[in-house]
């Protein structure tokens, strides 16, 4: 089941988030290996500019998160988090197609990723999106992020 996430859901979301982001020392220099990657304050900062989405198995255990946010003229795809024990059951791809389904208003999506993130970057190419042309233009223009993420991050998009 797919559904947007309260408020009630911030432990959970926060600890699929960070469980699923310590894959990240895979291919992060430790310098910018954030630990928490995200805490609940700022979880629910995120949710005043963005909705929460979540995966469940059963009614209750979350599994994967997603978040949608409108920047403009284009529709972002954030946060895609899975429980690493969930990976590889389609989760973040029925995440994505709910999300996609979601979208509204806009012609194009944007989703950004570390360009060390291959699973994320093959998981975002088999579901049509391409490579941005020039991924730090659009990071600069759609995203509020940190330097080290933006130099060790990449775009892609899709037209809608």
């Amino acid at each position: 089941m797919i559904r947007p996430l309260t408020l009630a859901d911030r432990d959970a979301a926060v600890t699929v988030i960070n469980t699923a982001a310590r894959w990240y020392r895979d291919f992060l220099p430790p310098e910018e290996v954030h630990d928490p990657e995200m805490t609940p304050a700022q979880w629910e900062a995120e949710a005043r500019r963005l909705t929460w989405y979540g995966a469940f198995v059963g009614a209750a255990t979350l599994v994967g998160v997603m978040a949608l946010e409108y920047v403009r003229d284009v529709a972002l795809l954030r946060h895609a988090y899975v429980l690493p024990e969930h990976q590889h059951a389609r989760i973040g791809s029925r995440l994505q197609a709910h999300l996609e389904g979601a979208v509204r208003g806009v012609r194009r999506i944007i989703v950004g990723t570390y360009a060390g993130n291959y699973k994320a970057r093959s998981a975002l190419e088999k579901a049509g999106y391409r490579l941005s042309a020039d991924p730090e233009a659009v990071l600069r223009a759609y995203y509020s992020i940190p330097e080290d993420r933006l130099r060790t991050s990449v775009t892609y998009e899709k037209p809608l």
